[in-house]
């Protein structure tokens, strides 16, 4: 095996920096690395260039599971750009899969006229999505964490395990503002909140691409912008859904960006010069690389039909901003044809081609001995890992009712463990983990021993004293009708049919009638429920948000029995429980924890763990598709649980509130100080939020917006004093005549465990003259906790 490698990389965890607002000036390129890319482009053909603005799928130059260099002969004379999702559709150990970048990697640098390796990029949200690696909660659970260090923690082991494989750039993270849980993609983004997702967006990227991009992976930060919903409103976009991207560019330094599938003013977005010319690269100055989302290009002529053809589909493309066309190039192709007849010029390509070498050269795949991946045997799941794991899912769990049945006490000796999530991996794994895709697109089974997948079952098991008996029955099946016979077979050839048959393939038939006399000899009825990896995630769109199939029946039952139902909730979004939520004892939101989520699930239902998790989104009471934001304000019926909101084993008192009464429009940073303090029986971590309403300004203001928050942890009996530092920048808006202002006005500044559960309030004055900025350089309030 031919391997070009420099020393071995360095592993250790990168330390946490808190929430500074320090600005990333970064440049993109230097002039050194100008000086490279340049001197390769002089020497090279067009056809050479555009092979370096397209990625292809690894198969295509791979047979019998092995590369073929006959193949990527054929397929890529003339080099490549990027391999796309190049792990998540293959089975091959941690070290297989080093070796078939390397060998890769060696036959571009020695068969291809430029010898210039390719960016082998793959998924990043819940880890590095292949075979073996840690798979941590789905990003909406992290958001739950209310926690930007723990982000951090994660993504640095995402980064050692992707560099180790020979990977340096990702498809991660998704920053797109989700306010319905309809949207089947809301599990992938952090919530509602601009602010929240900013904040573990920029950690998730720091964690990512560390300090050097040499050693680094590329972050990309998607979908740019307003994916997931309705807005053509410009000072609504720029404040609430460019917002995480531009604190990520500014904060972090991310130089990649993937343009959505949407539109923005009726114009598909992969062709929106406004969007990704005059907001991305004029507005907010960005000057890394645009890669396109998957088919995004071909969707111009074949699905949004604002092209006439593929060449004017990459023609639009290349004009409005995209550098990068994947995973299937159909475009950009026609790109030489475009450019004999005169509709782009070379000066287009190069700039393109330009920026895709210089991140190249960034990631240091342009030196002369460029590292490609790690030596020695490679372990993408080792113990400190999956300890972080563990953490993560514990943090991102919610407990959204209890009536004192948790902590289970000593005397429950008989548990009924019912529903279809009790014992099966497929609830713990969210979309855009290898597992999911590699089930989902490729319809290929998965080991659930690598990693291990810790079922409810299993960490119950494990974590309750040797005495409890657990009787575990299904009772219903995910989507089919209570009492029927599931069939594993017959089901279609379609994606979604094949990954459900993988799912139910070696299911008992769920017994409806077992599980009653489970349940009716039992202490403690734990009813896990929601959904699996067919039911949420992209290309997975279900009727409603109720529990589905017949759960909601089967609960019902449950609830008939009269002994206590604690209802744990797995899923990728919130799922209605409004018509048995008073009749159940308590209410676990569990989302898709990843790979430890039984031990974590198991240990907060025995004690052994204070739940702390916060909701990031609002919880609906109905199937009411309009957008809920809590910033605006609830409807009488609207939710079930507000934004913010998380239950605790112990109870926590705020106090003692200080700050000014006035402040400038010119001052640096409002202090607002306070007490909080664990009044209760068990040491935990309470999520202090800080809001702020602001009147008597030009133009109306949310009622209420989160603009800092601090995840404290407390002994029993301990008081900590906490100070957040505000901005007034946090305040500026865009005016009618779209200025970014900061107005004098009223500004009120609430403390509390949620955004309605309000616990100490103070008004500050703000006085001065109007301020417009030019633009946001501070993002977030500062903290310190003694």
């Amino acid at each position: 095996m031919i391997r070009y490698f420099l020393p071995a990389l360095l592993i250790a965890l990168v330390s946490c920096t808190g929430d500074k607002n320090q600005i990333n000036s970064t440049s993109f390129s230097t002039p050194e690395i100008d000086a490279q890319v340049e001197t390769l482009m002089a020497d090279m053909s067009l056809d050479e260039k555009i092979a370096q603005i397209v990625g292809i799928r690894p198969k295509l130059i791979m047979e019998n599971g092995k590369f073929s260099p006959e193949k990527a002969k054929e397929i890529m004379p003339n080099g490549m750009g990027h391999f796309c999702q190049f792990s998540s559709g293959l089975t091959m150990s941690p070290n297989e899969l080093r070796d078939f970048v390397c060998e890769v990697q060696n036959w571009l640098m020695t068969e291809t006229r430029t010898a210039i390796p390719a960016i082998f990029h793959e998924e990043a949200i819940t880890g590095f999505a292949t075979q073996g690696a840690t798979t941590y909660p789905q990003q909406i659970g992290m958001g739950c964490s209310w926690n930007p260090e723990l982000v951090k923690d994660c993504a640095n082991t995402t980064r050692i395990n992707m560099r180790s494989a020979g990977a340096t750039y990702a498809l991660s993270p998704m920053l797109d503002i989700a306010r319905t849980a309809h949207w089947s993609r809301i599990e992938e983004s952090y919530g509602e909140d601009a602010y929240l997702t900013s904040r573990m967006g920029v950690a998730f990227v720091q964690g990512l691409q560390g300090d050097d991009f040499r050693t680094g992976v590329a972050a990309t930060t998607k979908h740019f912008a307003g994916y997931g919903t309705q807005n053509d409103n410009p000072g609504e976009l720029y404040e609430e859904y460019v917002m995480p991207h531009e604190a990520v560019m500014k904060l972090a330094g991310s130089k990649s960006v993937m343009p959505s599938y949407g539109k923005y003013k009726g114009i598909a977005v992969a062709a929106s010069s406004e969007m990704l010319t005059e907001i991305l690269r004029d507005k907010l100055q960005f000057d890394g690389v645009v890669i396109s989302d998957y088919g995004a290009i071909r969707l111009l002529y074949k699905g949004h039909k604002q092209a006439a053809s593929l060449k004017e589909a990459g023609v639009k493309a290349l004009h409005a901003g995209i550098d990068i066309e994947v995973s299937e190039p159909k475009a950009f192709p026609f790109l030489q044809e475009a450019l004999d007849e005169g509709l782009i010029t070379l000066e287009e390509i190069d700039e393109s081609v330009k920026r895709s070498l210089i991140m190249k050269a960034k990631l240091g795949l342009l030196d002369e001995k460029p590292q490609i991946g790690k030596d020695g045997d490679l372990d993408f799941d080792p113990s400190q890992f999956r300890k972080l794991a563990y953490d993560a899912a514990c943090q991102s769990i919610v407990l959204l009712k209890n009536d004192g049945i948790l902590p289970l006490k000593k005397d429950v000796k008989n548990i009924a463990l019912l529903g279809p999530n009790g014992n099966t991996y497929f609830c713990l794994l969210g979309d855009y983990t290898y597992q999911s895709m590699i089930s989902f697109w490729w319809s290929t089974p998965f080991d659930p021993l690598n990693p291990k997948l810790v079922t409810l079952e299993e960490g119950l098991k494990a974590s309750l004293p040797k005495d409890v008996v657990i009787n575990t029955e299904r009772g219903c099946d995910w989507s089919e009708p209570l009492e029927s016979v599931v069939k594993a077979d017959g089901l279609g050839d379609d994606r979604l049919s094949k990954v459900k048959m993988l799912t139910i393939k070696g299911l008992p038939q769920p017994d409806l009638d077992r599980a009653l006399e489970f349940a009716q000899k039992s202490d403690v009825i734990i009813a896990a429920v929601g959904e699996n990896i067919y039911l949420c995630g992209e290309g997975r769109a279900r009727k409603g948000i109720n529990l589905p199939g017949e759960q909601e029946a089967f609960v019902e039952k449950l609830l008939e029995t009269g002994k206590p139902v604690i209802l744990i909730i797995f899923g990728g979004r919130q799922q209605l429980v409004k018509k048995f939520a008073d009749r159940c004892a308590a209410i676990v939101q569990a989302w898709f924890p990843g790979e430890e989520g039984g031990n974590a699930i198991a240990d907060i239902l025995s004690g052994k763990v204070n739940p702390s998790g916060k909701l990031c989104v609002s919880y609906p009471a109905s199937e009411s598709k309009k957008e809920l934001n809590y910033k605006n304000g609830y409807g009488e019926t609207d939710i079930q649980y507000p934004f913010g909101h998380g239950s605790s084993y112990t109870t926590y008192e705020y106090a003692n509130l200080k700050m000014a009464s006035t402040a400038k429009t010119t001052d640096d940073r409002i202090e607002v100080s306070f007490d909080v303090a664990n009044t209760g029986d068990m040491d935990g971590a309470e999520i202090t939020q800080l809001y702020v309403s602001a009147t008597g300004l030009s133009m109306p203001r949310p009622q209420i917006k989160l603009q800092g928050f601090k995840r404290v942890e407390l002994k029993k009996g301990e008081t900590r004093r906490v100070k957040f530092y505000v901005s007034p920048q946090q305040f500026a808006f865009y005016n009618k005549d779209m200025e970014l202002v900061i107005e004098p006005g009223q500004y009120t500044f609430k403390v509390g465990a949620s955004s309605t559960d309000i616990k100490i309030e103070a008004v500050v004055n703000l006085e001065g003259e109007v301020q417009k900025l030019s633009e946001k350089d501070v993002f977030f309030s500062e903290t310190v906790v003694r």
